[in-house]
């Protein structure tokens, strides 16, 4: 049975997402330009990341104002219910300023510290991914009512497609390009999609059959992560390691535990 407060923080996540990815799809300005940089030159936050993070921290506060916060735009409060918000208002921000349509809101809930939802809405795909601790992972989009998802039954290693991304720092760019084309030979193809929160969302879909990124913070993992766990797929870092900035790994069972060595062996979590 489905716990009253997850369910509550389920719907207010999607209200959340709805909002955010309507204001980003349908008031993208023509003249979108980059409103700062984070990292490294090329790793911008644009006028609308900024946006969608007041929009969504705004609704969220107002209806539970005693929760806390963590946006990758600057939002950051401890809170005094035990409940988190993990927000990344826009995930794929070089995508959206290009006008790519890999792009989406990622929204996640934290209770005393564990994912408990997940929302991850992708506008220009017409699609939501949402999942609810031990309550399996769903999607709505272009067919009628909700799609329970459910991971890729295991390819040899061979036969996996596999997603990754990569960091906005020249060097640690350079390294992680070092590792994937050790791997591309191992593998069926690697796909590079610009953002963390769908390619974990396409694990989840069985779109992918695994995905690795090193550099990645929790707004980006948070949601995305939880819908691949309930979706079937295994996901976590290093050996022994939950997923960290270190190394992110989701992938259906039979793939993760042999691209996770490979990983470690080629020191994909190295800068």
């Amino acid at each position: 049975m489905t716990d009253p407060l997850h369910t509550d923080l389920l719907e207010l996540a999607q209200e959340a997402a709805r909002r955010a990815g309507t204001l980003l799809r349908d008031g993208r300005p023509a003249d979108l330009a980059v409103a700062a940089t984070k990292s490294s030159p090329i790793d911008v936050v644009t006028e609308m990341d900024i946006a969608a993070e007041k929009l969504i921290t705004g609704l969220i506060a107002e209806r539970r104002p005693e929760d806390g916060f963590l946006g990758e735009e600057g939002a950051s409060s401890d809170g005094t219910s035990g409940i988190r918000w993990v927000i990344d208002p826009l995930d794929g921000t070089v995508n959206y300023l290009y006008g790519l349509p890999t792009w989406a809101v990622s929204i996640a809930a934290e209770r005393d510290g564990e994912t408990v939802v997940g929302v991850v809405a992708a506008p220009m795909r017409g699609e939501t991914f949402h999942a609810v601790l031990g309550g399996g992972a769903w999607a709505t989009g272009a067919w009628d009512g909700e799609r329970r998802l459910a991971c890729r039954p295991a390819p040899p290693l061979d036969q996996a497609l596999v997603s990754t991304g990569f960091n906005y720092v020249a060097g640690v760019r350079a390294h992680q390009a070092e590792v994937a084309q050790r791997l591309i030979p191992l593998l069926r193809d690697i796909r590079r999609g610009g953002s963390a929160a769908v390619d974990l969302c396409d694990v989840a879909a069985g779109r992918l059959d695994g995905y690795y990124e090193r550099g990645l913070h929790p707004w980006d993992l948070a949601a995305g992560d939880l819908i691949a766990r309930e979706a079937g797929a295994l996901t976590g870092g290093r050996p022994g390691e939950r997923p960290s900035g270190d190394l992110a790994i989701a992938a259906t069972p039979g793939v993760f535990e042999p691209l996770q060595r490979l990983l470690e062996d080629f020191g994909a979590w190295r800068d």
